[in-house]
């Protein structure tokens, strides 16, 4: 990863709407035994632990978020066991398989986006789904996301075409529109490092809610998050 410190993880903590927006969107692809690659301070887990989800294990590569989430595992927040790795992805046992894989805002923090993900689809089970999350839109690239250690905003091509080797797409499709409109206006007109509290309670608590209904009215096809869901294929016997 760039050298990123996580400055923006408090503000965003508390975008409840968001959180519990995408993760019902997502909810469909997470299952089993999961691994959540930069769980950050762990404010996105428990949105995303639904039932059907057995087990949980979160990669941390900064060792002071990893203890912050190690410490909500310890006061038991999910009702199923939480493994916490201090580390990237690299750090897990080789013979390590998933159900479910998730970069939730994560990948563009990654240099190597391409050799990350064909990493984690070798943590792939056979029938597994890899879920990324990421802000799209290159032209929307802020001095915020420069300063949060950004690499890249995406589109839908550029993230397609890191297709995980052995894996197939199965769904590509963005969220977020009224949010769209606000990260335009941020990047032309305002271009702050960092949006403040207020900023940030505005977007979740009445641009996220219109977006619910936009998104569904666009078809999905607009708004300033893209998703893709892939899936191992069976056939590899991993």
């Amino acid at each position: 990863m760039s050298g990123y410190v996580g400055s923006e993880l408090e503000l965003f903590s508390e975008a409840r709407n968001w959180k519990a927006y995408f993760s019902r969107v997502l909810a469909p692809y997470v299952r089993g035994q999961v691994l959540e690659v930069g769980g950050g301070i762990g404010s996105n887990t428990p949105y995303l632990a639904t039932p059907a989800v057995r087990g949980w294990t979160s990669v941390e590569p900064d060792r002071s978020l990893a203890r912050r989430i190690a410490e909500r595992a310890a006061r038991h927040e999910l009702p199923f066991d939480w493994t916490v790795v201090s580390g990237t992805i690299a750090a897990l046992d080789p013979a390590a398989r998933f159900e479910t894989i998730l970069y939730i805002d994560v990948l563009e923090h990654i240099a190597d986006d391409r050799s990350e993900l064909s990493c984690a689809a070798l943590h792939l089970g056979a029938g597994g789904n890899l879920v990324v999350l990421a802000p799209a839109h290159q032209f929307l690239f802020s001095p915020f996301d420069a300063n949060i250690g950004h690499y890249r905003r995406y589109c839908r091509a550029s993230l397609i075409a890191l297709n995980p080797p052995g894996c197939r797409l199965g769904h590509c499709f963005m969220l977020d529109t009224a949010g769209f409109f606000a990260s335009l206006a941020n990047r032309v007109l305002l271009r702050a490092s960092m949006p403040t509290a207020a900023q940030i309670a505005l977007w979740d608590e009445v641009l996220v809610p219109i977006s619910r209904i936009l998104d569904r009215l666009t078809g999905y096809n607009l708004g300033k998050s893209v998703v893709a869901v892939w899936t191992r294929s069976s056939r590899t016997g991993v």
